[in-house]
């Protein structure tokens, strides 16, 4: 990327210091850590740190400018040459930066959100998309204010499509972030119990969800998951539906597993093929080809697409264990959604003999976070053979388990990983499949990873 200096006037009081055109800009930054080259430092303030505290070392890590909140002091020793631009407000001048910056470059945009699947369908679109159009997208979980501002700022001059990721925690958050990346097409991949505990309901987090429409150019095109009722609606703009019912737009039909492939149909028409295993993810590449197709990609094209896609790490990722066997890790995230659409997957593979759940606490589920994670348990059934549970809430998965007095599953609950791991090695061989998954924090990539072969 190249950010002009003029655009960084436009949204700047005053500055001071030797400001000219011939100042190049290629990286913009907030963390003074970070070792850049023709970089601009904006020193956000937080609850707990003040950037502005740390420009001369952002100076040292490559820094040519800086915004400056006006009013606060500058170093005495801070060389009078070096260009700072004074505005009210460091993380207001973020995004009003991210949006000319956006403005100016002119891709279409794609915005992405849900409560599950974010990740993967932004994955999953960006490599249909690549193959035709020059794309960006959203790194890592950079999906919030701070962070899509940075993503439209890293984006380089010449993009056609802009792929961003919108995340949330409350009313408010969607509406805000896609009022700056004004999308063309907006997607809902679904509606889970994530932030259930912030938004009081799925109802609540629907109506969050949809805040996406809020910035929807006035031609812009939302592409939703027509199985979910919540998203039953009608409004000015087109919608596209997409999902296993047969009133969808993209109806999923003819599906078919193994442990290395899954192949499906949109309307009995056109085969597609994944490297990647569920349901969900079945459902994510749809959104991925309607996009394709809307912006004229044939079916060819996007098949060559999905079948080179690579989601982000820890993403229903397999990999091969110890004696032969074969481990999910899918330790990104978990809701009760999610893990359930997770297990259903492992019940449909063949060839296993040993179907192994590691499931862990599921966090920001509110009063109902019991009952939530005892619904996984309705989900267990044969073929799984084994349960591992870990966590002080996970043991609820359990206890449902047990309650249901399915004796053909042999079902265990730990407080720590080491002894789980323990009792979870002797029963790897090549007929085992596990499948490991909870929410971030309980960080149960550790144990997968001591699982690898």
């Amino acid at each position: 990327m190249s950010v002009n200096i003029e655009l960084v006037k436009e949204i700047s009081l005053n500055y001071r210091g030797m400001v000219n055109e011939t100042i190049v800009i290629d990286h913009v930054f907030i963390d003074s850590r970070n070792e850049v080259v023709n970089g601009l430092f904006i020193p956000i303030v937080g609850e707990r740190f003040d950037g502005h505290s740390f420009i001369k070392d952002a100076l040292k890590k490559g820094a040519v400018a800086s915004l400056w909140e006006e009013g606060k002091s500058l170093p005495e020793d801070l060389d009078k040459n070096f260009p700072i631009f004074y505005v009210k407000d460091t993380l207001k001048a973020l995004e009003d930066l991210a949006k000319k910056y956006l403005q100016l470059v002119a891709p279409k945009v794609i915005g992405v959100t849900g409560s599950n699947g974010k990740t993967s369908t932004k994955d999953l679109i960006d490599a249909v998309l690549s193959t035709t159009f020059k794309t960006h997208k959203t790194a890592g979980n950079y999906n919030n204010h701070i962070g899509l501002p940075l993503t439209i700022l890293a984006m380089p001059n010449d993009c056609e499509v802009a792929i961003l990721e919108m995340g949330m925690n409350h009313f408010g958050e969607i509406s805000f972030l896609s009022k700056i990346a004004e999308p063309n097409l907006a997607i809902i991949t679904n509606i889970g119990e994530s932030h259930i505990e912030q938004l009081g309901s799925r109802e609540g987090i629907s109506k969050a969800k949809l805040e996406i429409v809020d910035g929807l150019r006035k031609d812009g095109i939302l592409i939703i998951d027509g199985d979910e009722p919540l998203l039953n609606f009608t409004q000015n703009f087109k919608i596209l539906k997409c999902g296993y019912d047969d009133h969808n737009d993209f109806q999923i039909t003819n599906v078919g597993q193994t442990a290395d492939e899954t192949n499906f149909m949109i309307n009995d028409k056109h085969t597609f093929k994944l490297r990647l295993l569920g349901k969900h993810n079945i459902k994510n590449s749809t959104y991925a080809i309607a996009v394709g197709k809307y912006l004229g990609l044939n079916e060819h094209t996007i098949q060559i697409g999905l079948a080179s896609c690579v989601l982000t790490g820890m993403r229903m990722e397999k990999k091969q264990g110890v004696n032969g066997s074969t481990i999910i890790n899918d330790a990104y995230n978990s809701s009760p959604t999610s893990m359930k659409a997770a297990i259903e997957t492992i019940k449909q593979l063949e060839n296993f003999n040993k179907r192994i759940l590691v499931l862990g606490d599921m966090y920001e589920l509110g009063k109902d976070e019991e009952m939530l994670h005892r619904s996984v348990a309705d989900a267990i059934s044969t073929p799984i053979t084994h349960v591992f549970t870990i966590g002080e809430l996970g043991k609820w998965i359990a206890e449902a388990l047990l309650e249901q007095n399915n004796d053909k599953i042999e079902i265990s609950s730990y407080k720590h990983k080491d002894e789980l791991k323990e009792n979870l090695l002797p029963l790897l061989d090549h007929g085992s499949i596990v499948l490991i998954k909870a929410s971030r924090g309980m960080k149960l990539e550790t144990i997968a990873k001591d699982l690898y072969s």
